[in-house]
C-alpha cells in the first residue's frame, strides 16, 4: 500500500539537499500522544472547562490549579518515546539532507530522536520557569509536585508552552520563516495546518517539492506536488537515506 507515493516522495528526497519538515500533533500520535482535533482527540473529550479554555494564558493566572491538574495529566506525556517519523528526520539531518524541523509539538521527541536543529513554535513542556525569579525547572519536577508546582523562592512556575492569548518567541519564527524560505523541499507531516500563525509559515516556502503526509484533509489547500493520506511514521519508515 502506497507504494507508488512511497517511491514518488523517495524520488524528491533523493533530489532535494535543504529539506525542511513542518509538523503537528499527527506526528506524535503513533507515539501514543493524544492529537488534539481528530475524533479521539482532547477536544472531543469532555471536561468540565473545555481545553481551548484550560490552556489559555487567562485561565492559567486564574486558576493554576485546574491549568495543572489537565496540563500535567493530557500535556505531560513524559513516558513517550520517538517513533519511526521522529527517527527518520533525525536521520536525514544526520545525512546532511535536512536543514531544520519546525514543530507545533511541545514534548521534545523530535530532539529525543537526534534532531538538532529544531524550532519549536509553541515551546516545550521540558522548559519550565519560575514567574518570580526565572530559575528554571524541568519536566519532571512539575509533572511529580503534588498541586501547582512552586519555586523555592516561593514564585508559581510557568512551563514554556505559548498558551492561547501568548505570542510567539520572535527568535524561533525568524528561525523557521529563514529555514522555509531557503529550503528545495518541505514536507508538512501530522497537521491540518488550523493552528495560526504557525499555519501561514508555509507561504515562505518557494521551493521545488512541497510534500503532505496526514491521515486527515488538511483545512488550508496547499499547492502539494504530493499527497499521502497516512500516518506519517508508517509512510517515512519506509525512506531510505
Amino acid at each position: 500500500m502506497y507504494e507508488k507515493e512511497i517511491e514518488q516522495l523517495q524520488e524528491m528526497i533523493d533530489e532535494s539537499s535543504r529539506i525542511v519538515f513542518f509538523g503537528g500533533a499527527g506526528v506524535s500520535t503513533e507515539s501514543g500522544i493524544p492529537d488534539f482535533r481528530s475524533a479521539d482527540g482532547i477536544y472531543h473529550q469532555q471536561y468540565k472547562y473545555s481545553p481551548e479554555q484550560v490552556v489559555s494564558h487567562t485561565f492559567f493566572m486564574r486558576y493554576p490549579e485546574a491549568f495543572y491538574e489537565f496540563y500535567k495529566e493530557k500535556m505531560m506525556a513524559l513516558d513517550a518515546k520517538p517513533n519511526p517519523a521522529h527517527l527518520k528526520l533525525a536521520e536525514l539531518e544526520k545525512a546532511g539532507k535536512l536543514t531544520a524541523v519546525v514543530t507545533q509539538n511541545i514534548d521534545g521527541l523530535h530532539q529525543a530522536a537526534g534532531s538538532r536543529n529544531v524550532y519549536e513554535l509553541h515551546g516545550s513542556i521540558h522548559r519550565n520557569y519560575c514567574m518570580k525569579c526565572g530559575k528554571f525547572y524541568d519536566a519532571g519536577y512539575v509533572k511529580n509536585y503534588d498541586g501547582v508546582p512552586r519555586c523555592e523562592c516561593g514564585g508559581m512556575i510557568k512551563p514554556d508552552v505559548v498558551l492561547y492569548e501568548e505570542g510567539l518567541d520572535q527568535a524561533t519564527i525568524q528561525g523557521a520563516v529563514r529555514a522555509i524560505s531557503q529550503a528545495d523541499m518541505l514536507i508538512i507531516g501530522g497537521t491540518s495546518l488550523v493552528v495560526y500563525p504557525a499555519a501561514g509559515f508555509i507561504d515562505y516556502f518557494r521551493g521545488k517539492y512541497l510534500a503532505v503526509i496526514n491521515k486527515s484533509e488538511t483545512a488550508r489547500s496547499v499547492r502539494a506536488d504530493l499527497t499521502i493520506a497516512a500516518p506519517i511514521g508508517e509512510i517515512m519508515s519506509k525512506i531510505r537515506v
